[in-house]
């Protein structure tokens, strides 16, 4: 069984639309990231970086004990190996999905995320218009990589569907709260739109969707201890 510590956020989402599209069966474990599960020791046990999503599999491929794999580009390419679907089997074919599954990583998941992070701060701490331009501008090159990417080509990696995709749709999809506009980018959009389509890209979106609080709702002193444990995070003290 593939258990995935989970909520629903871009990055567990592309687990999720990996497994709904392989049609794998899976357990999903809540990790609900506002409240600070992440900090638990149990779970820093799967993960030192304390983020989510982790899958842990019951079965590997090598036949022996449970493996726990942390970071979403390295649980796809994990699960792309395992179920050799949304992947390729030459080499050449393999490395030109794996540098887009880094690019996703390393340039569009951080560089939205900290945009995201900007809009919602608002002028709680001072002026964030450098922030915002910094950041909105950065987003909207990304947009522009992928716009470049796919105006000659159907799907990231080519012609066919992989994990290339699976990684980087999800950042799209709020694009409108991202303070961008998807018809400035045709290529993508058309991308867009097709895997929107798709049912197991909409059954991965939905997953976990009856998880979501009120965050206005909280106790006062819930909301304090959230705030205090999720911002300004700085290094854990090694195990005594």
């Amino acid at each position: 069984m593939l258990h995935v510590h989970y909520w629903p956020t871009p990055n567990g989402k592309k687990i999720t639309i990996f497994l709904e599209e392989a049609g794998l069966e899976y357990r999903i474990v809540p990790c609900n990231i506002g409240r600070g599960d992440q900090f638990q020791p149990s779970y820093l046990a799967l993960n030192p970086n304390h983020r989510m999503p982790v899958l842990v599999d019951d079965a590997p491929i090598d036949g022996g004990p449970p493996i726990a794999i942390f970071e979403s580009g390295a649980i796809l390419l994990y699960l792309a190996e395992k179920s050799g679907q949304f992947w390729a089997k030459d080499l050449r074919g393999r490395y030109e999905i794996t540098q887009w599954v880094v690019w996703q990583a390393a340039n569009q998941g951080p560089k939205t995320g900290e945009l995201g992070h900007f809009l919602r701060l608002g002028d709680k701490q001072g002026d964030q218009s450098y922030a915002l331009r910094r950041f909105g501008d950065e987003v909207n090159r990304l947009y522009g990589v992928l716009n470049n990417r796919l105006y000659d080509r159907r799907y990231l990696a080519g012609a066919d569907y992989t994990i290339a995709d699976i990684i980087s749709y999800p950042w799209v999809v709020h694009w409108k709260t991202q303070k961008q506009d998807l018809e400035e980018f045709k290529y993508v959009k058309r991308w867009f739109d097709e895997l929107s389509e798709r049912p197991g890209v909409k059954r991965g979106l939905a997953a976990g969707a009856d998880f979501a609080e009120d965050f206005s709702k909280l106790p006062p002193e819930e909301i304090e201890r959230r705030t205090k444990l999720l911002y300004n995070q700085r290094a854990l003290p090694t195990p005594s």
